[in-house]
């Protein structure tokens, strides 16, 4: 701790050597992080340049004093978000881990608590009568109005408005029914799916 302090005032001082040193001890646990989200070692590479790339031009800001460690992660989890919404698509996750400080152990129970959650919901959507599936998943994941998916789906903006009506409240009695109140509640003002249920 005492030898990352100096490090960090070396760094503020504009010390390439403070820099690599620091890239030593954080480089490895942060590729590892990256990796076990973003699933492609380029893309955990990438991030990781980029967090050292990053933490190089704020240094004369930075305000930690004793370690980098938080910092680091946290700037790698901004990063990871943006490369879930810029290639996997996935800005229900993405919305999931920017509502946590992700720089603790309890990150992988909240990925399978997550992923569990998520499964439930498609089985549940896919119970779902066909219309009302389509709507939801045209409204909710494709971000369309009603008018855009009555003309794409050649029906009246009301039978629009009635079947996502219709599908919601489905589903947020039945993930209730799984879940309870409190638990579908919490789930939802974790992440994005408190605007995709109601």
């Amino acid at each position: 701790m005492v030898e990352e302090s100096k490090l960090i005032v070396a760094l503020k001082s504009g010390s390439t050597q403070a820099l690599s040193k620091i890239y030593q001890l954080y480089a490895k646990r942060l590729y590892s992080f990256c990796l076990q989200y973003s699933k492609s070692s380029q893309d955990a590479e990438e991030i990781v340049e980029d967090v050292f790339i990053r933490l190089w031009n704020i240094r004369s800001s930075i305000r930690q004093e004793e370690t980098l460690c938080k910092l680091l992660f946290i700037m790698s989890r901004r990063l990871l978000i943006n490369a879930y919404r810029r290639r996997v698509n996935e800005p229900i996750y993405a919305d999931y881990v920017e509502a946590y400080n992700i720089v603790d152990e309890a990150h992988n129970e909240r990925w399978i608590e997550f992923e569990e959650f998520k499964k439930r919901l498609d089985i549940t959507i896919r119970k779902l009568p066909k219309t009302q599936q389509q709507v939801i998943k045209l409204s909710r994941l494709q971000g369309m109005s009603i008018r855009e998916i009555a003309v794409y789906m050649r029906l009246s903006e009301q039978t629009v408005k009635n079947q996502l009506s219709q599908g919601l409240h489905t589903l947020r009695t039945r993930l209730i029914g799984l879940y309870g109140l409190s638990g579908v509640f919490y789930f939802c003002i974790k992440t994005s799916l408190l605007t995709f249920l109601y």
